[in-house]
């Protein structure tokens, strides 16, 4: 198995904690197949590293665990609260005071990556951002995630909002075992809010055989991440991917490692029994910032990735193009309620007609003939 020290460009990224200079490990991966839990490859999976929108992933089990506890439903209603109203995009620009159901918050997040839509599921399921954080937390500890820790539902950037390769890796595989009936979240190809038509942000959906997940992120100090997801033959395999300068390149390494991995039966090592490997610097965050958000790196690259029409170019022996249109699902808000002075009218009663009742007279008179 191998276990390298990968150092970005010509020398490395550096990190500086409490005043010391440690030289960081860049690009961490690992692989695995789904079905036995073996390492198909790893590369400094215990390095820690900043999430970004990867964390949604972790927003969607915690809410899988509750509906299957009985808690919620998937038409539960999530309610866009001004906190959430005002987070930074990626985001649906809802406004404070809408509603959409879990299940269309589901396809958003997966899709579209919203992190005001993120924030108000944190907040409706867990009663604010920061009780859902430590319901995050908890399912983190239970799964064995011992190097992450969340502190908001979206991943939005904290120092002390981070994890590992290899947890996610563990997250990603519990999901699809223990979740299969919920799988479609992440393979959707586009959404369909109404007025624009959102593709997904993860390039291998329709473009690398057998996609069927799972998720992207991005923040100026993680880089660029993927989560990939794909099943041939009914083997199912997902790789984690972090920390890759441009996004191209993390679909790019994503389909060569997906790819290698179907044409492997693993090395016998299993994802529970790995045990942690790395220098000392392995706790110690990366901040990318300097290398994928400088005005050095910007001016070096203003290709957004895409032809004159529009279509992805793949870097890719292992992906194709697209083939047809991104088909879309339908997502919208809960019908908006009828509010006058302040009383909220969709929930008072619908008024129901009165019984026809006698008068005065013919009670007297009816009376009268009573034996």
């Amino acid at each position: 198995m191998r276990k390298t020290v990968a150092l970005f460009l010509s020398g490395c990224v550096v990190s500086t904690i409490a005043g010391l200079s440690t030289a960081a490990l860049a690009g961490p991966n690992i692989t695995v197949d789904v079905g036995t839990g073996e390492i198909l490859s790893q590369e400094d999976a215990f390095q820690r590293w900043y999430p970004a929108s990867l964390t949604k992933l972790m927003t969607a089990y915690v809410a899988f665990r509750m509906i299957e506890s009985g808690q919620i439903t998937l038409d539960t209603p999530i309610k866009m609260t001004a906190r959430a109203a005002k987070e930074p995009p990626s985001k649906m620009g809802y406004k404070a005071g809408s509603e959409l159901t879990l299940d269309n918050a589901l396809k958003i997040l997966m899709v579209k990556s919203a992190n005001d839509v993120a924030m108000a599921v944190g907040e409706t399921l867990g009663g604010s951002s920061e009780k859902f954080a430590v319901l995050m937390n908890e399912e983190a500890k239970r799964l064995g995630m011992y190097g992450s820790h969340f502190v908001n539902p979206n991943g939005l950037h904290s120092d002390d909002h981070y994890t590992t390769a290899r947890d996610l890796a563990i997250l990603t595989v519990q999901m699809r075992r223990e979740f299969p009936q919920y799988m479609h979240y992440f393979d959707i190809e586009a959404i369909d809010s109404g007025n624009k038509i959102q593709a997904n942000f993860n390039a291998l959906i329709g473009r690398f055989q057998g996609a069927n997940g799972m998720k992207t992120g991005f923040v100026c100090p993680s880089g660029f991440n993927l989560v990939g997801s794909a099943t041939r033959d009914g083997r199912n395999i997902i790789t984690v991917v972090l920390g890759e300068l441009k996004q191209q390149g993390r679909a790019t390494k994503a389909a060569e490692l997906l790819a290698k991995g179907f044409e492997t039966r693993g090395t016998g090592n299993t994802l529970d029994a790995l045990q942690p490997y790395g220098p000392a610097t392995r706790d110690v965050a990366v901040n990318m910032r300097p290398t994928v958000c400088s005005k050095e790196a910007a001016a070096s690259d203003s290709w957004d990735g895409k032809d004159v029409e529009g279509h992805i170019v793949q870097g890719s022996p292992y992906m194709y193009r697209m083939d047809h249109e991104p088909q879309a699902e339908l997502v919208a808000l809960l019908p908006s309620k009828i509010v006058t002075k302040g009383k909220d009218l969709s929930r008072i009663p619908v008024p129901v007609p009165r019984p026809d009742r006698a008068s005065v007279t013919d009670a007297a008179n009816a009376a009268k003939t009573v034996n």
